[in-house]
């Protein structure tokens, strides 16, 4: 009686593994075909296994649901322990931003098993994400002892010296991304930055041109391009340049005020204005192009519309106005209101202690308009001891006067010091 016990439930658990398995391959056939949903019906009907739990999250990490991926994988981890799993469940967390929840995962996978190389990796990466740059730094020399030839790791490692501010050591990391992987856009982009940024043109030169070898269409190579080209004065080839970038990534802010100020400096005023308004148009808050179209109408001598430019540059600004104020200023000594742009000047002066031409102005308009020359006197003084080196032909001028309004006094009885 026991045998038949025994073996009827033995042959009740092979008619459920078969059932089972024929199951599992009606749902693959219909994965197979992307009828995901049909399969998802399917494995409902199922017992609850770790297999039927692993292939419900497997089915939504396909269709990038990692929420319900995550809470599969989790289920199934419940029934069995089991290495993949852990790994998959790792990369859903990932996927669904759950990064520390990620990063405990691969901790106790490579824990266990350091060669895993592919988890060491994206444990690297995701220590940078979190701003671990400590950790990232060992893992990331880890991988590197591993398989010295890997570029990404060395351009990981570059990223990290990024983050803890250690230029030299940043810049070594990303040159031997490019020594071991010489079309690592990412490595040759972070060099031609790194070298824009330390001024070394010629460095800087050979890795923009390398990137966009690569790839011509990388929009920040483009961009330390044509900003070095508008640095060297080659206004065409920048208004070319830009027009393609225009082609790849249209209405850009950069692009279209770029293009403002390359067509300003070709004196084509009526282009330089259209492409400053189609830069207004996209960010409004951008002094710097109320500034250009000021200028843009002191060229053509439509004063009010200048004045309104300049006004609106100092209304918007947020960094040194002082541009915008010596502007309203040039245009009040072009329609004869001195006194209107003395003021102005010296807000000018007020907004930018540097802005040397805003002081000599000062002094010229306030010995012109004032009977009393010791206000000018002083002014000058005031130019001569902050930028006597700045402007030879301002200077010189400068000396000029402060000789002649002593000599002035002089000739009353009085002594100026």
């Amino acid at each position: 009686m026991k045998k038949r016990i025994l073996i009827i439930a033995i042959v009740i658990g092979f008619i459920k593994a078969e059932a089972q398995t024929s199951a599992f391959k009606s749902i693959d056939s219909l994965l197979t075909i992307g009828r995901y949903k049909k399969a998802l019906v399917q494995l409902k009907k199922l017992p609850s296994t770790f297999k039927t739990n692993v292939k419900t999250a497997k089915i939504y990490a396909s269709i990038d649901d990692y929420k319900k991926a995550a809470k599969y994988y989790e289920q199934a981890l419940l029934l069995k322990d089991d290495y993949i799993t852990k790994v998959n469940l790792g990369k859903a967390y990932q996927k669904e931003r759950k990064l520390q929840k990620a990063i405990s995962i691969f901790e106790k996978i490579v824990q266990k098993d350091s060669d895993n190389l592919l988890i060491n990796y994206q444990l690297g990466k995701l220590y940078l994400q979190t701003k671990q740059p400590l950790k990232a730094k060992k893992t990331f020399e880890f991988l590197i002892n591993k398989d010295q030839e890997n570029a990404n790791y060395h351009y990981q490692l570059g990223v990290v010296y990024a983050m803890l501010k250690k230029r030299n050591p940043k810049i070594n990391s990303f040159l031997n991304a490019f020594k071991y992987g010489n079309e690592h856009i990412k490595a040759i982009h972070q060099l031609a930055k790194a070298y824009t940024f330390l001024r070394d043109k010629d460095s800087a030169t050979i890795f923009i041109d390398k990137g966009l070898k690569v790839n011509p269409n990388h929009i920040k190579l483009n961009k330390l391009k044509i900003n070095n080209l508008f640095l060297g004065k080659n206004y065409n080839e920048v208004v070319t340049r830009l027009k393609k970038l225009d082609s790849i990534q249209p209405k850009e802010f950069y692009t279209q005020k770029m293009l403002g100020r390359s067509f300003l400096k070709l004196n084509q005023l009526d282009s330089a204005k259209k492409y400053f308004d189609k830069a207004l148009k996209i960010d409004q808050s951008d002094y710097k192009s109320y500034e250009y179209l000021g200028d843009i109408a002191l060229k053509d001598k439509n004063y009010k519309t200048a004045e309104f430019m300049y006004l609106m540059s100092v209304f918007t600004g947020k960094e040194p106005r002082d541009k915008g104020y010596y502007g309203m200023a040039y245009v009040n000594l072009q329609t004869n209101d001195a006194k209107k742009a003395i003021e102005f000047f010296k807000e000018a002066v007020k907004e930018n202690h540097k802005n040397y031409r805003a002081l000599y102005q000062l002094a010229n308009t306030s010995e012109n308009f004032y009977k009393d020359k010791k206000i000018a006197y002083e002014l000058y003084n005031n130019y001569m001891s902050k930028f006597e080196k700045r402007d030879t032909l301002l200077t010189n001028h400068v000396k000029s006067r402060l000789k002649e309004i002593k000599k002035y006094y002089f000739m009353k009885g009085e002594v100026l010091e």
